[in-house]
């Protein structure tokens, strides 16, 4: 693969050597690439940044629990023809007219080569992705009220992100490419900081660093912060001029960090 079409990260989004070797061969194999890992690891921006690392559209399918893989293909839209008709709108017998494509039929329709996120698609009924799967794997799929099959013009670079909310059926999983995103250790979560920040004081980066890690690390923490909310934290800590030394014993801006009443308090009860 060329350098050209190789994924290697962006100026944001610093991505670690397993990830981009998975994106790799994800994109080589044809097969959809299923990620991962904890909130706040980059599963959903990781789309956004192949894509923009490519130079290609991205598609974002949202998947909520009412979401059917049909939604995905196209959706007939009967109620539309059933007032044209009935306001004598010309053109009602064209069914091809009421024929609205998903983001899967729009990313087989393109010209070029598309990014296709799927995003949370844990939220959706257990036979989702077994819905998916002929297409997905033929890269095709039938319109029954025009009699058409659609068929992909160029194969979309696919990626499937999950929360682990449910577990997923063992056919869909053999067809995909899986990466789980570890939570990045101290080294690339200060590239990521450079990648976000500026001439950030260092000895304020450090400290934050020691002090967020040392919260993640409190076993009875409900919900751990994540590397979104340690960006914020410490925007706010530059923003609001805090003193380095004062990170670890006064914890300001805590409720950057952590958002739970039961976790700010066992925070700050082991830190006194």
């Amino acid at each position: 693969m060329s350098k050209e079409t190789k994924f290697t990260g962006t100026d944001t989004y610093v991505a670690s050597d397993d990830l981009m070797a998975s994106v790799e061969v994800a994109m080589q194999l044809q097969k959809p690439l299923l990620i991962k890992g904890e909130p706040g690891t980059g599963k959903t921006m990781l789309a956004e940044a192949v894509a923009k690392s490519l130079d290609k559209e991205l598609l974002i399918w949202n998947i909520k629990s009412t979401t059917k893989a049909q939604d995905g293909l196209y959706i007939y839209d009967t109620i539309q023809r059933l007032y044209d008709s009935q306001f004598g709108v010309e053109g009602v017998d064209d069914i091809g007219r009421y024929i609205k494509l998903g983001k899967l039929g729009e990313a087989f329709k393109k010209d070029r080569q598309v990014v296709l996120l799927i995003d949370e698609i844990d939220k959706a009924d257990l036979e989702f992705p077994n819905d998916l799967l002929w297409e997905l794997d033929k890269m095709e799929f039938y319109i029954n009220e025009t009699k058409e099959t659609v068929k992909a013009k160029i194969r979309p670079i696919v990626i499937i992100t999950s929360n682990a909310e449910k577990e997923l059926p063992d056919a869909f999983l053999r067809r995909c490419i899986f990466h789980y995103i570890s939570f990045p250790d101290k080294k690339l979560m200060k590239q990521i900081v450079d990648a976000h920040f500026e001439n950030l004081e260092e000895n304020l980066l450090q400290q934050a660093l020691d002090t967020f890690y040392r919260i993640r690390d409190i076993r009875d923490i409900r919900k751990k912060p994540s590397t979104s909310e340690f960006i914020d934290w410490l925007r706010a800590l530059a923003i609001g001029g805090v003193n380095p030394e004062d990170i670890d014993k006064k914890l300001p801006f805590l409720g950057v960090l952590v958002k739970k009443d039961e976790d700010l308090e066992t925070v700050k009860r082991l830190s006194i």
